[in-house]
């Protein structure tokens, strides 16, 4: 447990609220991470030969140095190149951003992983995830 602090107003001592092993005790990005995860996982069952060779990734935000565009990206596919593996890079801070505007997190994660799949191997986003669009 750890240790128990006392705060400015001296309203005696605080403890964190949520016990370590609690899923309140996760960070936003952790979260986020995890969503990632359970999508890739449920796209492995499909794709499993396919996803073999794919590398995922979830940085904060892009890099926008070579992107030719005047918006954001939510998520980017790069082919293999080399001795480096074929990644697919989903961007945590748009997407959350994007999903405040009325979507649920998970099903916006879910459709634009599907879609970077899709991209990569040059099929419909239908065809990588049945329930791709389908969210509302």
């Amino acid at each position: 447990m750890p240790p128990l602090r006392r705060d400015r107003r001296g309203h005696g001592l605080r403890a964190p609220l949520a016990p370590e092993d609690s899923p309140l005790r996760r960070s936003p990005a952790q979260r986020f991470d995890d969503i990632v995860l359970d999508c890739v996982e449920r796209l492995d069952r499909r794709w499993k030969e396919q996803l073999a060779k794919v590398e995922f990734a979830v940085e904060d935000v892009p890099t926008l140095d070579d992107w030719p565009h005047d918006w954001v990206p939510l998520a980017r596919a790069f082919a293999s190149t080399g001795v480096l593996p074929a990644r697919i890079v989903i961007f945590r801070r748009p997407i959350e951003t994007r999903a405040k505007g009325g979507f649920r997190l998970p099903d916006l994660v879910s459709d634009v992983v599907a879609e970077q799949v899709a991209e990569m191997f040059g099929v419909d986003p239908q065809d990588v995830d049945p329930s791709y669009g389908s969210h509302g």
